[in-house]
């Protein structure tokens, strides 16, 4: 059977396999398995089990709703996860021999996170409470009207939260299996996040910041607290972010993933690790000048969670690294000997590690592959694929297989991909599309990626490059953008450009086109105004004025002094980054999306640009996509999905 290009409605077709977690027999797994449905307009999750004796795949959850981060008991006998089908995420759990889950929770506001202690006869989660409330407290249903809101700092909003309740904070519970009957082990005013319970059940790691006014603060201080006594032991408190906390299988050592503020939020994550035994924390990582963790983007990956770091019995610990368009899986040894575990030209983006260290489980995509679950031995690097969910749909579809480039702008090399059409016949010529992606501290990489096949199959070229700003190629590198946005990156993009024209005669350099989201929309907006060699646009989520962007986005106010080095004490700077300064240079036609809820880059600045490009007499469209917030591309609903590719799609077809 002939194989055919990539569609549109293949996001309908391809499945998303993630969040592998070994049993603690090493015997057993599970994964969580989405898929969006086209009928429901919904994404749908179940967790299936993998007996790896017999590597038979059985679907243990049923029905209409989304599953997550899936957690055995320490004795392998149930299995704890989070579920919508109720609406809102509460606490389930099922006997692994067999039955239907049973609900533990029914918090008002639903369960953030959850861990078993080792008894196997609680579990501690989190959840958001009012003042004074307990997880138990109900109030009567009642009529509500709408009602005004005090702000009086500055986090008061948050993109796919929107407006954030004003005395409300996550607090840390803990439900007894037996009885379902919940108490309250945290109270005070201020957010908890449950991050490790050890495994003799007397320790948890709680991340919590007291103090009263945190809108300048940016740390997020790590607290051991002993279950019987709750006194404190202070892990780490320093201005940036750590978490992702896991005890060695003695208790004796806390590793744990952050990164501080050195480099505002461009510094690379690391791997820490505290030694109870003598109070010491040591940095496992920092001989390696790649981040730690999942830094490479996908439209296609669905609660792609991976833990932070995973401990073997002889204390090795494995963890994600993000270099160079992978994402590959390391190892490390506390005397800081470091070494990979899997491969190149790949995303490894789900994984656990058995108990001996022998092998691994993973969930691994690639360019032209959307992902299933492998078994690796660790010595030998020998792989066997544990899942076939997309094995169908490849029969029938054909990716495009991406070519690596490689160039200088100025001294900076910099790395990205080049997909030919899907229709590709030599001696032809065919129009490019530039894709730039967000962040813009995050990456491009060698994982499946939709969109980008989507215009390679309707005949087009695609260049994708990760400039200056981007993970996976040094701190310097990823440092090198802030301060400097529309200039270093501007070259890096531009010099990829010259760089695929002057060694690829199919490309016609009279038909060039330019999209990009977030960062990627602020750099759409910015080229245009700087360049007429595209002939059309498609800018979405951007960033057009970073004067009102300091006001009105969810993370404005720090976000714009920590990537341009300036606030509104210094509106010139801001202004003199704004591609809202250069409309009267724009004569690309530019279609702009934007998603009516997105607080994190506000619809007001897709409203100032065109507003001001048709005032100006410019070839412009704006298209509003409502109930859809920053993550439209990404986590959007189907449907709208769906018309945004349209929309792209057709804006390159009517201007190349």
């Amino acid at each position: 059977m002939e194989k055919r290009p990539v569609g549109i409605n293949d996001l309908f077709e391809t499945k998303s396999v993630t969040n592998p977690v070994l049993s603690p027999n090493d015997e057993e797994a599970v994964v969580v398995v989405t898929e969006m449905n086209k009928e429901d307009n919904e994404y749908y999750s179940a967790i299936h089990h993998i007996d790896l004796r017999t590597q038979n795949v059985t679907q243990w959850t049923f029905g209409k709703q989304k599953v997550s981060v899936p957690k055995w008991s320490a004795d392998g006998k149930m299995l704890a996860f989070l579920s919508n089908r109720t609406e809102k995420n509460q606490l389930y759990v099922l006997q692994t021999a067999g039955g239907e889950a049973r609900q533990l929770t029914e918090c008002k506001n639903g369960v953030g996170s959850f861990e078993w202690a080792p008894s196997g006869q609680k579990i501690w989660f989190s959840g958001s409470l009012k003042t004074g409330e307990t997880f138990v407290s109900k109030e009567e249903a009642k009529k509500e009207f709408p009602q005004p809101v005090r702000v009086t700092k500055m986090k008061y909003k948050a993109d796919g939260a929107g407006i954030l309740p004003q005395d409300e904070f996550a607090q840390i519970g803990c439900v007894d299996l037996a009885t379902c009957s919940v108490t309250n082990f945290t109270s005070e005013p201020c957010d908890h996040s449950l991050e490790a319970v050890s495994h003799d059940g007397e320790q948890l790691v709680v991340g919590v910041n007291r103090k009263e006014n945190d809108d300048q603060d940016f740390s997020s201080p790590l607290i051991l607290i002993d279950t019987a006594t709750k006194e404190e032991t202070v892990l780490v408190d320093e201005q940036g972010y750590f978490g992702d906390v896991y005890f060695s299988k003695d208790d004796r050592y806390i590793a744990y993933v952050g990164a501080d503020l050195t480099f505002k939020n461009a510094t690379q994550a690391e791997v820490f690790v505290y030694d109870q035994a003598n109070g010491l924390t040591m940095n496992l990582t920092t001989g390696i000048d790649a981040p730690v963790g999942d830094d490479s983007i996908s439209d296609h990956l669905q609660q792609a969670v991976a833990p932070g770091v995973v401990w073997t019995e002889d204390e090795q610990l494995y963890f994600q690294l993000s270099v160079m368009g992978d994402v590959r899986l390391y190892a490390a040894t506390l005397d800081g000997a470091i070494y990979p575990a899997t491969g190149e030209d790949e995303h490894v983006h789900g994984y656990d590690v058995a108990s001996n260290g022998e092998f691994a489980l993973l969930t691994v995509s690639t360019a032209t592959h959307p992902g299933e679950l492998y078994l690796q031995t660790i010595a030998t690097g020998e792989r066997t694929a544990l899942t076939t969910f997309n094995e169908n749909w490849l029969k029938k579809v054909q990716p495009v297989a991406p070519q690596a480039v490689q160039y200088m702008s100025g001294a900076t090399e910099v790395h990205g991909w080049l997909l030919k059409p899907a229709d590709y016949e030599e001696g032809k010529q065919y129009p490019l599309i530039v894709e730039i992606h967000g962040g813009p501290h995050a990456m491009y990489g060698n994982t499946y990626f939709h969109e980008l096949q989507v215009l390679a199959a309707n005949g087009y070229g695609v260049l994708y490059v990760n400039p200056r700003g981007s993970h996976g190629y040094s701190q310097v590198f990823v440092d090198g953008v802030r301060g400097d946005y529309g200039v270093g990156d501007y070259e890096d993009i531009m010099a990829g450009l010259d760089e695929v024209l002057a060694q690829e005669s199919w490309i016609d350099s009279d038909r060039l086109g330019v999209t990009g989201g977030s960062y990627g929309g602020f750099m759409t907006n910015w080229i245009v105004g700087h360049t007429n060699r595209f002939k059309a646009a498609v800018t979405q989520r951007s960033i057009s004025n970073w004067i009102s962007f300091f006001g009105v986005s969810d993370i404005g106010y720090y976000f714009s002094d920590w990537q341009l080095n300036a606030d509104m004490r210094d509106a010139d700077t801001l202004w003199k980054h704004s591609p809202l300064k250069y409309a009267k240079q724009i004569d690309t036609p530019l279609l702009i999306l934007h998603s009516e809820n997105d607080f994190r880059c506000p619809i007001e600045q897709a409203e100032q640009l065109f507003i001001t490009l048709k005032d100006l007499g410019k070839v412009a469209e704006f298209v509003r996509f409502p109930q859809s917030d920053h993550n439209l591309s990404r986590t959007g609903k189907p449907n709208l999905r769906v018309a945004r590719l349209k929309e792209i799609i057709g804006w390159f077809e009517r201007y190349l």
